[in-house]
């Protein structure tokens, strides 16, 4: 019977062993999991807590104490880290809260134009010349690759295609010096050029372009910084499909034209004029948008407050664009919150178009929508940024926070810079 008695209990230990073992890999599975859907960095609101959007309570601590409890005690633009526990007590991770004040914009929707520069000639392409001695390549023969910068030749600076055509052309066959960048770092080439058979001037085997210029959406005026941003997405070379590097540019009003539907495999365009009234000179283009100072007049009723990205929740919202010559209209719409390892700063969201007018009118969403706003529980929460080619009724959006962030990084920028002496 004793025999029996130990035979039971060593099952029952080892029972209650693994039970706990498994129970513990299920709670660290889940921790790992709950920790990998969280984004590392929070804003709030003075007075308001961190709301964490999990399937289980997550609480937010600071310095032992949670965080309701101190943050009206933060000031604005206090920036500190606080822990997340799971049920109050289970660690998950440690996060950055920066406080903020009241973001409200003015919410857009309208089309508008882009006219850009580029910083030096954007080499699009490297081909060959056709010369006595044969097809030669002297460019890609001395390392230039397209998506490269040409800046100077010989120490003379390019701005234009002309101006490199005109040296090249100028040269008379001797050596030349080019000043390239690539991914942001100077390189230095001699380049020879050839004497083409079929114009009998000389080239290096290269296709070039300096500007660029195209229809979008803007998402919002920002009256505090006096910055208005569209596209939410950057402006990129069609033919490398690389940012383009600003030289110089502006936006314009445009009208809408036309409209060609999406279908799958095409996912459509919005086709607009520009009209080239002025609304501002591009500061910056990035991958979050393009952003300038307001120089012209954007009408708009009120301003509309800005959702944090943990405010943002799955379900329903709506699009504001314009796909005619109308005024912006607002569209149905499902938005969901994509999980933070994806860590794309532009597709934050995926929007599925569920307007039956607007399906009608562009098959979903189109080229010429990026940067339409997207407001959820009368928030701005974000804006549409591309379309997903196999499927045109769905794309990626972006968080308005982060749109505002870099609207307002342009501004903090251009006070740095210093002043004049008016004098």
């Amino acid at each position: 019977m004793g025999s029996d008695f130990l035979k039971f209990a060593r099952n029952l230990i080892k029972t209650v062993f693994f039970c706990l073992t498994a129970f513990c890999i299920c709670i660290f599975s889940f921790v790992l999991y709950i920790s990998g859907n969280i984004n590392r960095d929070f804003k709030i609101k003075k007075g308001e807590t961190l709301n964490i959007s999990s399937p289980v309570p997550v609480t937010a601590v600071y310095n032992g104490t949670k965080l309701s409890q101190i943050s009206g005690q933060k000031n604005i633009g206090e920036e500190f880290s606080v822990d997340l526990k799971a049920f109050g007590i289970i660690p998950i991770s440690t996060v950055n809260v920066e406080v903020v004040d009241q973001l409200h914009v003015a919410v857009l929707g309208s089309p508008f134009g882009m006219k850009i520069y580029t910083e030096g000639v954007l080499v699009t392409d490297v081909s060959e010349v056709e010369t006595k001695n044969g097809n030669l390549s002297p460019a890609k023969t001395a390392g230039i690759k397209k998506g490269d910068y040409i800046v100077s030749v010989d120490g003379k600076t390019v701005l234009t295609n002309e101006e490199l055509v005109s040296v090249v052309e100028n040269s008379g066959g001797r050596k030349l010096k080019f000043e390239v960048l690539r991914n942001n770092t100077k390189i230095y080439f001699n380049i020879t050029p050839v004497k083409s058979t079929d114009t009998e001037t000389y080239k290096i085997g290269i296709w070039v372009k300096d500007s660029s210029a195209g229809v979008g959406t803007l998402t919002f005026y920002s009256p505090s910084a006096n910055i208005v941003c569209g596209l939410g997405h950057g402006i990129c070379d069609d033919d490398t499909g690389k940012l383009l590097k600003l030289n110089s540019g502006e936006i314009v009003t445009a009208e809408i034209l036309s409209v060609e539907k999406g279908q799958v495999g095409n996912p459509g365009k919005l086709t607009g004029k520009l009209n080239y009234k002025t609304l501002g000179d591009i500061s910056l283009n990035c991958e979050i948008g393009v952003f300038s100072y307001l120089k012209g007049n954007l009408k708009y009723d009120k301003l509309t407050e800005i959702a944090l990205k943990q405010e943002v929740k799955d379900g329903g919202a709506k699009i504001l664009c314009t796909v005619d010559t109308t005024e912006p209209k607002f569209y149905s719409c499902n938005v969901k919150v994509r999980n933070s390892n994806y860590h794309s700063k532009t597709q934050n969201l995926l929007v599925t178009v569920t307007d039956k007018d607007l399906l009608q009118k562009t098959g979903g969403i189109v080229q010429g929508m990026s940067g339409s706003p997207i407001l959820q529980n009368g928030k701005l929460i974000g804006a549409v940024t591309h379309v997903l080619i196999d499927d045109p009724t769905k794309g990626y959006g972006i968080f308005a926070e982060n749109m505002l962030e870099t609207a307002n990084s342009v501004a903090d920028k251009s006070r740095e810079l210093p002043q004049k002496d008016a004098s």
